[in-house]
């Protein structure tokens, strides 16, 4: 099961990677490159490394080992800045988080792994038109992202092309004729990632994200899914999480806690 719902996250990251727009790759340097058994995602300035720059599926499936992870760890580190290597349960070896530290790893802020099946569908109500949108509203989309996350701009416009791409269905939330939410699915077979849950600071507490859900969920139940998979950062006292409620709310169970291990500082004459 682990194997899966790591997957299903791992292809849709590799996708979106591969849906950069030529002249944001450039500037970013965005890539994903298979390397030592896993999936190198890498980018240039832009944050939080546990985005941006991770390593994906190393130990999913088989175990690593440790000339598999100095490979890695080699590739990832001539970019000269910060990136995250995950560790959940069921990853192999149990010593992979030990020979991380042995390296200067220290642990980040770890995510929860979420799952439920697609049927039967959420419930939620929301004043707000939700709606699924293509290629010409792609922008749109991008655009309350950013705007929703805080992020560059420049994210906006590669999750742009997001909308209208084979496996993705990208939804909004409209007030009137203004976006002012969004999520985004991607759907693979029997299995299906939600992520881009993003609503503007003017709209929240108006039920769009519960309703976002929803209708993702419902949009990939169409496509044949049957199971649903998503993350948040791990809940803390001292981290108040709307997103780690309203997963909850749809009916999502946590299955684990993904620890990111952090990369050491790049001393300046590194770089």
């Amino acid at each position: 099961m682990l194997a899966a719902l790591e997957t299903i996250e791992f292809d849709a990251q590799a996708d979106l990677y591969a849906a950069a727009p030529e002249d944001v790759r450039a500037a970013h340097t965005i890539a994903v490159r298979s390397v030592g058994g896993a999936l190198c995602a890498t980018s240039a300035g832009l944050e939080p490394a546990a985005i941006f720059r991770r390593v994906l599926g190393l130990g999913v499936g088989r175990p690593a080992t440790q000339a598999e992870l100095d490979e890695v760890l080699a590739h990832m580190s001539a970019l000269g800045t910060r990136y995250v290597v995950p560790f959940a349960p069921g990853y192999q070896p149990d010593s992979l988080p030990a020979w991380l530290e042995k390296r200067g790893f220290t642990k980040g802020y770890a995510w929860m792994k979420f799952s439920r099946p697609c049927e039967p569908l959420p419930k939620a109500s929301t004043d707000l038109d939700i709606r699924v949108v293509g290629a010409d509203l792609g922008t749109q989309f991008g655009k309350v992202v950013h705007e929703g996350f805080g992020l560059p701009p420049v994210v906006g416009q590669w999750v742009a092309r997001l909308a209208g791409r084979e496996h993705w269905v990208c939804t909004i939330a409209f007030d009137g004729n203004t976006p002012v939410g969004a999520g985004a699915v991607f759907v693979k077979g029997e299995y299906a990632w939600l992520g881009f849950g993003a609503t503007l600071p003017s709209h929240r507490k108006r039920g769009a994200q519960n309703a976002l859900l929803a209708r993702r969920i419902e949009e990939a139940a169409a496509r044949g899914a049957k199971v649903a998979v998503t993350e948040t950062g791990e809940q803390q006292a001292d981290k108040p999480s709307n997103s780690y409620r309203n997963i909850l709310r749809a009916g999502f169970e946590e299955k684990y806690v993904r620890q990111n291990y952090l990369s050491p500082p790049i001393d300046a004459g590194q770089r």
